[in-house]
């Protein structure tokens, strides 16, 4: 029986190769928001304006997903097409991955599947939406994101608006405190909740700049403190919701939830779909719009650790 490793499960697109080899900047993109976060067109037409954006700051683009048996590190736009109007798009976390390469499926892959595939792939910087984190009601039903566990293990930096509101964000941040994960704010001192900029929480560092980002990831993991970071840059003010209407609308979505039975996986898409029939269409606009201002900041981080890294090669 012939041995499988890893470089035979990992295909990286010619850009992806190119950028490798030079040593040039890459940001990990992920792909369940193209499957599972947006409906289509609007989730294929987003995800080329991020990667439009992160090439027009001077780094490459890698959006990731599991297809053919294998894990694709650069897509084309045919496969984003694909991941965006296919039913048959699995969402892949941790425990996933191995089912979904095995079976040839097409997977699009969470945050923590993300990170570890760029981990893998020896991407530093992570661009999403928001991070998956500890439902509310968890003391009971045990829903606690993969997300925050591949935090604390896989050494990637990941860039997001926070956590999404309908999270117990208080105890996310709990989660990812007792695990050694550093949360960073950029341009305020507290921590973003998704649709709107302030969560009430206040982050553990705030480091406005790329430099100082880079620095401080390098620094982490020179002194062999593996895990990821959290940085979160909130959603640009005129396109933030208020935090009371978000607030009231996710508290209805929420029990339209419990009352259906919608538990697991299925929550998030559910929410996030009630919330934007119930703001018409507003929270789609603004979940656009934090996604690409957190590529353009992804960018930058991406390109000061690759310049550091140059100096220090």
């Amino acid at each position: 029986m012939t041995m499988m490793t890893l470089q035979d499960l990992l295909e990286f697109a010619p850009e992806v190769a190119a950028a490798r080899t030079e040593g040039r900047a890459i940001v990990a993109l992920e792909s369940t928001i193209i499957s599972h976060g947006m409906p289509y067109p609007h989730n294929v037409q987003t995800a080329r304006e991020v990667e439009a954006i992160i090439r027009a700051q001077g780094a490459v683009p890698a959006t990731i997903a599991v297809l053919g048996g294998k894990i694709r590190i650069g897509l084309t736009d045919a496969e984003l097409e694909l991941l965006g109007q296919s039913p048959e798009a699995l969402k892949v976390s941790r425990r996933d991955l191995p089912f979904v390469i095995a079976s040839h499926k097409i997977g699009a892959t969470t945050v923590a599947a993300t990170m570890i595939c760029a981990a893998l792939a020896e991407i530093a910087v992570f661009v999403t939406g928001g991070i998956g984190g500890v439902h509310r009601g968890a003391e009971t039903s045990f829903d606690i994101s993969a997300d925050l566990q591949e935090l604390a293990r896989t050494s990637v930096a990941v860039v997001c608006a926070g956590a999404k509101s309908i999270l117990d964000i208080g105890l996310t941040l709990e989660y990812l405190e007792t695990h050694g994960v550093p949360v960073v704010s950029v341009g305020q001192d507290n921590f973003a909740a998704f649709y709107t900029r302030d969560s009430g929480f206040k982050a553990d560092f705030r480091l406005d700049t790329a430099a100082e980002q880079a620095r401080f990831i390098q620094t982490k993991w020179a002194l062999g403190l593996a895990g990821g970071v959290v940085v979160s840059n909130p959603v640009p003010m005129l396109d933030a919701m208020p935090k009371a209407e978000i607030d009231a609308m996710t508290a209805q979505a929420l029990n339209e939830a419990a009352s259906q039975g919608i538990t697991g996986k299925a929550v998030t898409p559910f929410l996030l779909g009630r919330i934007k029939a119930l703001t018409e269409g507003r929270s789609l606009t603004t979940n656009i719009a934090l996604v690409k201002n957190n590529a353009q900041v992804g960018a930058q981080l991406a390109l000061a650790l690759a310049a550091t890294d140059k100096r220090a090669g």
